[in-house]
């Protein structure tokens, strides 16, 4: 393998066992000629990776000390690699609040804007978006579209910060949205939301947009705390 290769494999690795916790914030790592043997790769190819995770915000090195776990709250939490690895584990509440609540403020206001801004082809991408939802016959070929959807939205702002944003944020909100899915009695539950989003854009309806937005994220979070389900069969 290239020291290339070698450095990312050691990134991936080192980086799961800080956010999985398996190396704890303030946990000094062994020295680097240490590390190095353990993991069997040359000590370049470790110094490059402990570069990136220093990036990442997941240690510090110092010379004195050597390096150590830093605690969560430096992470770059929005690093795609950091969201990766936090979603690789199974999810928290407390992450999985987190998540919605980002939703809360980025997708109402995405919907609106959109209503506001789409042009024709966008409009024709959320529609087909919405059309293979509908079509879906499992849960990852729902998952799939459901992304799609959500990401022909941003791209319908014509604002390049949030359609840069989808980029980040992908792999949290299909990890959400199989996780809503699964939850639910029928994985298919949302999709009158996503319609009323549609049509709502397609409209150039605004607040109508922004509020069926506010309702399907809602939605999504009693799926997943498992209060829709219960509501639905009381």
């Amino acid at each position: 393998m290239t020291t290339r290769n070698l450095h990312g494999q050691v990134v991936q690795e080192l980086g799961q066992m800080i956010v999985g916790g398996k190396l704890k914030p303030g946990e000094g790592l062994p020295r680097e000629e240490v590390l190095a043997e353990q993991m069997k790769v040359s000590r370049t190819a470790l110094r490059e990776a402990m570069k990136v995770l220093v990036t990442k915000g997941l240690i510090e090195s110092r010379q004195r000390t050597g390096a150590r776990v830093r605690d969560a709250m430096y992470w770059n939490q929005l690093d795609a690699d950091v969201l990766a690895w936090r979603c690789a584990q199974m999810p928290t509440e407390s992450f999985v609040e987190k998540l919605v609540e980002m939703r809360e403020l980025i997708e109402p206001a995405a919907a609106a804007a959109a209503a506001r801004r789409r042009t024709p082809k966008q409009l024709e991408d959320l529609k087909a978006a919405y059309e293979a939802m509908a079509a879906s016959e499992d849960l990852d070929a729902w998952a799939e579209a459901d992304l799609a959807f959500h990401e022909s939205l941003l791209r319908a702002t014509n604002n390049e910060l949030m359609v840069s944003l989808f980029s980040v944020i992908e792999t949290a909100l299909g990890t959400f949205f199989l996780l809503s899915a699964r939850n639910s009695e029928n994985f298919k539950l949302a999709l009158p939301h996503h319609e009323k989003v549609y049509e709502a854009v397609k409209k150039r309806q605004p607040e109508v947009a922004r509020q069926a937005m506010l309702r399907m994220v809602a939605e999504s979070r009693d799926n997943i705390s498992g209060r829709g389900r219960r509501t639905r069969k009381s």
